[in-house]
């Protein structure tokens, strides 16, 4: 069995987990990535851990050759979202089970091999699932639709009054991670937390304040919850 890759973003941004873990810095045809490496688990932080990079000009191709050259066989994406429900509030977890990324046109192949049947590895999803609600107490909804959105920017309100009819939570960089990993044949789940109300759900203004709020306020939740279950999943 091949080894377990976990890809985080916002969430575990100078978070300064895994920070002693050793630093492996990969050598891909995309160019090089920095990861941490414990043997049984390679922690990828998508925003770079020199210098932080944005969404919207992140090297999907680069982090996912990356994980595959150093023999990763299944994939665990951490997603820093927006919440496009009242009802789904900040510091709610969210195993979503299918995507919309209408614009997406990412692909390792200018040939018939970048036609595939996009989604989340039933498999693999229902494991991180099972294993989740086995061994932490932190609640962890089973389901929901992310919706990929350009970035870097947030949304309008006027766009997310658009989107919220389609999904449950909108984000940058889980479904170009997806369908890379898709082509690659290594099977992607994805953990979400909500660290906002999408812009024009509160009655307040979204602000980055709200955001960077959001973020620091499920961080400990998240450490305790994965600290139980990668012991699980990278067996």
């Amino acid at each position: 069995m091949g080894r377990l890759a976990v890809m985080g973003g916002h969430s575990i941004l100078g978070l300064g987990w895994m920070d002693d873990v050793p630093r492996v810095d990969v050598d891909t045809d995309h160019g090089t990535v920095a990861v941490h490496d414990t043997g049984e688990v390679v922690l990828l932080q998508r925003h770079g851990v020199d210098a932080f990079t944005n969404a919207a000009s992140l090297d999907h191709r680069a982090n996912l050759r990356a994980v595959e050259q150093l023999g990763c066989d299944r994939i665990l994406g951490l997603g820093s979202t927006g919440s496009l429900r009242t009802d789904m509030g900040v510091g709610t977890f969210v195993a979503p089970d299918d995507f919309v990324a209408l614009h997406l046109g990412i692909s390792f192949f200018d040939d018939e091999r970048g036609h595939q049947v996009p989604g989340f590895d039933r498999d693999w999803r229902r494991r991180v699932v099972e294993t989740w609600h086995d061994v932490t107490d932190v609640p962890l909804v089973d389901g929901g639709t992310y919706w990929q959105a350009l970035g870097p920017r947030f949304e309008t309100a006027a766009e997310i009054r658009l989107i919220a009819a389609h999904a449950q939570l909108v984000g940058m960089t889980i479904a170009s991670e997806c369908v890379l990993a898709g082509e690659l044949q290594i099977p992607y789940a994805a953990v979400c937390l909500v660290d906002n109300l999408a812009n024009g759900l509160d009655a307040q203004a979204l602000s980055m304040d709200d955001f960077a709020a959001g973020v620091m306020e499920s961080r400990s939740r998240l450490v305790s919850a994965l600290d139980a279950v990668l012991p699980e999943l990278a067996t």
